[in-house]
């Protein structure tokens, strides 16, 4: 028999959101940071005749928009549906073969 879902529980996954959230935003403004300050480096260096913070630009920005697409929920293959879909899915077959 399924219980209600109590307060605790609910706060918890709560907190555990908000956690998600405030991890990618603060790893998206030392993004911010370190780039700004690696591009400024370029600058100093070269002017940007060869714009070789761009190529941590671009891999450090793809690691982020992975970060962005999990935390958000865009992400088809680990979304909260479809953990849930599977959480069911195993707690069926397991309550079959019992």
């Amino acid at each position: 028999m399924e219980t209600k879902e109590t307060y605790q529980e609910r706060y918890n996954r709560a907190k555990g959101r908000v956690e998600e959230i405030r991890a990618f935003y603060n790893h998206l403004l030392v993004y911010i940071i370190v780039i700004s300050g690696i591009a400024a480096l370029n600058y100093y260096q070269n002017e940007w005749e060869l714009p070789w913070f761009l190529f941590t630009l671009g891999g450090w920005g793809i690691g982020l928009a992975i970060h962005a697409l999990t935390t958000f929920g865009s992400n088809p293959f680990t979304s909260k549906e479809w953990e849930k879909r599977k959480i069911q899915e195993m707690m069926e077959k397991e309550r079959l073969n019992n």
